[in-house]
C-alpha cells in the first residue's frame, strides 16, 4: 500500500517513459485528474482519457515523444511536497522551474494550477511537483 498517491502517479509516468511505453494506466482521483489536465494543456502528454469502470476508475495517458530522437516530452518530473514534509509557497515567492522553461503545479484555494496562473491570480499554495 502506498501512502503518497501523487508520488505514485508521477513515478508511473516516469517509469513508463523510461520503458518507452505509449500509454500508461493510473488509478484515478480528482487531484490526479486535474494534474493530468494541466500536463495535457501545457503539451507534456499527447492525450488522456478518464475511464470510470471500477469504484475508483482510472486514467489512461498517451505519452508524448519526439519523432526523430524518440525522447520523451517530459525530461524530468519531481515531487516537491510530500506527506512527511509539506512545501508551501506564498503568492510573492512562487517557484520558477528552469527560469520559466518548466512548470510547477500547485494546489491552491482556487484549484490546481501552474505557477504562472497562480502569479496572475495572486494566490499561493502547496507546491505539488515540478515538470520540465
Amino acid at each position: 500500500m502506498f501512502t503518497d498517491p501523487i508520488a505514485d502517479f508521477l513515478t508511473r509516468i516516469r517509469n513508463a517513459q523510461m520503458a518507452q511505453h505509449k500509454v500508461v494506466d493510473i488509478p484515478a482521483s480528482n487531484l490526479k485528474k486535474e494534474i493530468t489536465k494541466i500536463l495535457f494543456d501545457k503539451g507534456y502528454i499527447l492525450n488522456y482519457k478518464f475511464v470510470d469502470d471500477e469504484k475508483q476508475g482510472s486514467i489512461k495517458i498517451a505519452l508524448k515523444y519526439n519523432q526523430k530522437t524518440k525522447r520523451p516530452a517530459i525530461t524530468d518530473i519531481q515531487r516537491v511536497s510530500r506527506p512527511g514534509l509539506r512545501k508551501y509557497a506564498g503568492s510573492e515567492n512562487l517557484p520558477r522551474v528552469l527560469n520559466g522553461l518548466g512548470i510547477s503545479i500547485l494546489s491552491t484555494s482556487h484549484g490546481v494550477m501552474t505557477d504562472k496562473e497562480a502569479r496572475k491570480q495572486n494566490v499561493g499554495g502547496e507546491v505539488l511537483c515540478y515538470v520540465y
